[in-house]
């Protein structure tokens, strides 16, 4: 199965992948405001402690970064004590990351670095596409296991028991980084 869009056309500009997971890690930790944006699929998507809401949780609670929950997500977070994340619908919170003026969730400006991960494919494309049009200078690294072109950086299309491997060393360089 070959994952995509397969008629649309990404344009000129298209993700670089990410070599290595130090790579991905270093951006995440480097960033002054990043945002991690947690979709629907993450509850299927399991980790070295659990699944991608109990790393969000963790990095969250090690300072790491700000989490965002689209959808119904936000109910997760909730079950399992997290009273930090925010919620807002993926197509809003697009539209708000492309905004210049928009000061994040808590007022403190405009978020340098944002991560997706466990959106629906075609979701995350159209996402994307906006933000590499109309978000002036945002980088955007996509987590999932299908190269994502509309990213800054992607991944790149890789089989799910090396992306999980690779998913899990992201996550513990960027806890131990920050």
């Amino acid at each position: 199965m070959n994952p995509g869009q397969a008629a649309e056309i990404a344009g000129p500009k298209k993700a670089f992948v990410i070599p290595k997971p130090e790579v991905a890690a270093s951006m995440i930790t480097r960033a002054k405001r990043p945002l991690f944006v947690v979709g629907s699929e993450a509850p299927k998507i399991e980790t070295s402690d659990g699944d991608l809401i109990d790393t969000a949780l963790r990095l969250m609670k090690a300072g790491s970064l700000t989490v965002a929950a689209t959808g119904h997500m936000i109910g997760e977070f909730r079950r399992r004590g997290s009273e930090d994340a925010h919620s807002m619908p993926l197509m809003n919170l697009g539209d708000r990351l492309r905004d210049l003026e928009w000061e994040g969730f808590d007022g403190g400006g405009r978020y340098d670095l944002v991560i997706f991960a466990g959106i629906p494919y075609y979701m995350e494309w159209l996402v994307l596409s906006g933000l590499k049009n109309f978000a002036g200078g945002l980088i955007t690294i996509s987590l999932d296991p299908s190269y994502q072109p509309n990213a800054s950086w992607s991944l790149g299309t890789m089989a799910a028991e090396k992306w999980k491997e690779v998913l899990d060393k992201i996550m513990m360089l960027v806890e131990g980084g920050k």
